[in-house]
């Protein structure tokens, strides 16, 4: 089993920045693809970025050029920072893990760790 667990969320103002980091503990030899899902109240999970073992990312559109996605594989550690952050950004952001390649879809994730709340106000 795999465990992750998040930190770095809170609330930022419009503009601001913030950094989430998900430490990943247990069974890590199995995992590859990692990433970052949010979820707004009342709207669907989505895909924010995913990075793979060898560091090949993956962003949604709506944060290109703002988010950042990278990994520490020593610290079995993969960080978000977040900057220009919108108040369209608020939601509960999750650290999702697979043992494939690639992660895109939240069905690929097979662990999750629990979410960090980011809240941006205008």
């Amino acid at each position: 089993q795999v465990q992750l667990v998040e930190s770095g969320g809170g609330l930022v103002q419009a503009g601001g920045s913030l950094r989430l980091s998900c430490a990943a503990s247990g069974s890590i030899f199995s995992i590859n693809a990692m990433g970052w899902y949010r979820q707004a109240p009342g709207k669907q999970r989505e895909l924010v970025a995913t990075i793979t073992s060898s560091g090949i990312t993956n962003y949604v559109d709506s944060v290109k050029g703002r988010f950042t996605i990278s990994r520490d594989n020593a610290k079995n550690t993969v960080y978000l920072q977040m900057n220009s952050l919108k108040p369209g950004d608020t939601a509960v952001y999750y650290c999702a893990a697979s043992r494939r390649f690639f992660l895109t879809t939240d069905r690929e994730a097979d662990y999750w760790g629990q979410g960090t709340q980011v809240t941006v106000s205008s």
